[in-house]
């Protein structure tokens, strides 16, 4: 988990029984990331940045700062969010500063399975307070794995 260089990282991967395409509409969409993480979490966003479509989303640099709802009211960070790469039905990159993470990576891929598809999310972070990053490494991986349970109740486990 932890690097030895500060940053700390982790793979989730789950498989759902629906292809990659009917995933991607999904997690895809602000609705859908929020859907993930409801209701520990909801992620803010400006009207017309709600959907991961490199379209409307610029690549490479800052498109918007979503601040994090603790149970959906309470701020208690924000993440830049950038978007380095975005390939509909296929996954993205997202390399981001937040009010806690000097560095946030967060890679989604989906993978077709002949039953469905395979979700993996691969994160890096590297915590502004390196005392927190065991702490954080914990929370962040429950999170990840909570987000993929949510997943499968909304398309089955394959």
């Amino acid at each position: 988990m932890a690097a030895g260089d500060g940053t700390y990282r982790f793979e989730v991967s789950s498989s759902v029984a629906a292809p990659p395409a009917a995933v991607w509409q999904r997690v895809s969409t602000m609705a859908g990331i929020n859907d993930e993480l409801w209701p520990l979490v909801r992620m803010t966003h400006p009207r017309g940045a709600d959907r991961l479509d490199p379209d409307l989303v610029p690549i490479g640099r800052r498109a918007f700062r979503s601040w994090l709802l603790l149970f959906g009211v309470l701020p208690f960070d924000w993440d830049d969010i950038t978007l380095a790469r975005v390939e509909p039905g296929r996954g993205f990159l997202e390399t981001s500063t937040m009010l806690t993470q000097r560095r946030w990576d967060h890679e989604r891929r989906l993978e077709p399975l002949p039953n469905g598809c395979r979700v993996v999310d691969r994160v890096r972070f590297e915590p502004r307070l390196a005392l927190a990053g065991p702490l954080l490494a914990r929370v962040f991986r429950l999170v990840f794995r909570y987000r993929h349970r949510r997943l499968a109740r909304a398309f089955g486990a394959a």
